[in-house]
């Protein structure tokens, strides 16, 4: 693309403490959260004609550790698609070389609210049985690719006033068939699985430990069941979505959904220099950006994904 272009396309916008340079196709730029792997803002993007969430990576090639972390959250996203995980519109960075590399910008679906507003509503069974039933569908989407969340909590669980949720946020997820002992510094201590705790290593049902926000009567039978701290007792996603509080919901199309295919094999054992990272992270971007030229990206048509332009 041509360098003037290039600049024509992008505005800069003070949100908060930082500053976001972002298409002109986004406006309305509002802060809506914040964290260790960056700032979040909601849009409204002209090209699509809806709101969308903008999340800035916080300087993503300070450290190894963050280069890493940014790596696996884009392909990551990139891979999955299921109703119950968050969905990713558009990746850009304004740079327009690898030398001047240094933002990355992740568009996703604008949600309502996360769980952590939603829990302290007077919510009744239904409403608690359904969206349980929906964060076991996600977790079971990533599950059958062999990705580990590691960082399930309320503030990574966001709902619509409608009822429907979906899982964000894979910087800290893992695949689970790497053989390697995972640290046991990842999520949030009081949302911790037992086992992550110990340095015992994590497996697949310590995500099923670490989601849980509801105590009702109905559904104690299900929460001691999640919360053993045993993890070979604890129940699995496929026992928890037959549970009488749950299995009501039961559809195969979305328990069943085909699994994402990871496209780097080497994801987790990667060891790289932050530069290497960078150039990593810079070949992502320009492939999502040739994908959505020739109508690729997550199964849409053309005709769609080239007003996503």
């Amino acid at each position: 693309m041509n360098r003037n272009k290039r600049e024509k396309e992008y505005y800069s916008i003070d949100v908060g403490d930082s500053t976001f340079m972002v298409l002109k196709r986004y406006q309305n730029l509002r802060p809506i959260g914040s964290g260790a792997q960056g700032i979040v803002c909601s849009a409204y993007d002209h090209n699509l004609e809806r709101n969308v969430a903008i999340k800035k990576l916080s300087r993503p090639f300070q450290n190894q550790t963050h280069a890493k972390r940014a790596y696996r959250e884009l392909v990551l996203m990139k891979c999955v698609n299921h109703k119950n995980i968050i969905g990713l519109l558009n990746v850009f960075t304004p740079q327009k070389t690898l030398e001047e590399f240094q933002d990355v910008y992740l568009v996703m679906e604008l949600m309502d609210a996360n769980l952590c507003q939603v829990i302290q509503m007077e919510l009744d069974h239904e409403r608690l049985s359904y969206l349980l039933y929906q964060m076991l569908c996600g977790i079971k989407h990533l599950h059958a690719a062999g990705i580990i969340h590691r960082d399930l909590k309320p503030s990574n669980i966001v709902v619509k006033s409608d009822c429907t949720l979906k899982i964000l946020d894979f910087g800290l997820a893992r695949t689970a068939a790497t053989g390697l002992l995972m640290t046991p510094y990842v999520v949030t201590r009081y949302y911790r699985a037992p086992e992550v705790i110990l340095g015992m290593g994590y497996q697949a049902n310590g995500d099923i430990f670490c989601h849980n926000f509801f105590s009702a009567s109905q559904a104690r039978d299900l929460l001691s069941k999640m919360l053993v701290i045993d993890a070979s007792k604890r129940i699995s996603v496929d026992e928890a979505l037959q549970h009488p509080y749950i299995n009501v919901w039961y559809d195969p199309t979305e328990v069943e959904a085909p699994p994402p295919v990871i496209t780097d094999k080497q994801l987790d054992e990667r060891e790289h220099t932050v530069d290497e990272w960078k150039e990593l992270i810079y070949k992502e971007v320009l492939d999502w950006e040739e994908r959505t030229k020739n109508g690729v990206i997550r199964g849409q048509p053309a005709s769609i994904a080239q007003v996503q332009q």
